[in-house]
């Protein structure tokens, strides 16, 4: 599929990508996130099914399988 975005003529591609979101003052990132990935621009679009699942993930916010360090920019 064409890249939906103004004068890019890339084509989407099925891909995984990390995603990342603020929650609760929390910050998430989900790892394996099936996605289309524009090969130009790197353009993201989930599948409205990915979405519904994401947004349950984060209304039942188990226990995550690994954390990490977050740095400020400062």
């Amino acid at each position: 599929m064409k890249c939906s975005l103004k004068d890019c003529h890339g084509q989407y591609e099925r891909k995984t990508v990390i995603h990342t979101v603020r929650q609760g003052g929390q910050v998430v990132v989900i790892d394996h996130v099936p996605a289309e990935v524009c090969a130009v621009c790197g353009d993201v679009l989930f599948r409205p099914e990915t979405v519904q699942s994401i947004e349950k993930l984060l209304r039942e916010m188990k226990q995550p399988d690994s954390t990490a360090p977050i740095y400020e920019f400062a």
